[in-house]
């Protein structure tokens, strides 16, 4: 599964690690969190992530 970084914090959703303060299990793709769901270090909407090419 491949990670996503926020283009406003540079925030780096992992999907092996989830979201857990936001109710995102571990191993949940980028694809499956809900539209809704914002960046957890800067409140920026899930469209301001892009995949990680690192």
């Amino acid at each position: 599964m491949a990670k996503y970084k926020c283009t406003v914090c540079a925030y780096e959703y992992d999907p092996e690690v989830g979201d857990p303060d936001s109710g995102i299990e571990p191993r949940t793709a980028f694809e499956d969190i809900p539209d809704d769901w914002v960046c957890p270090t800067c409140g920026a909407q899930k469209s301001d992530f892009e995949p990680d090419e690192e």
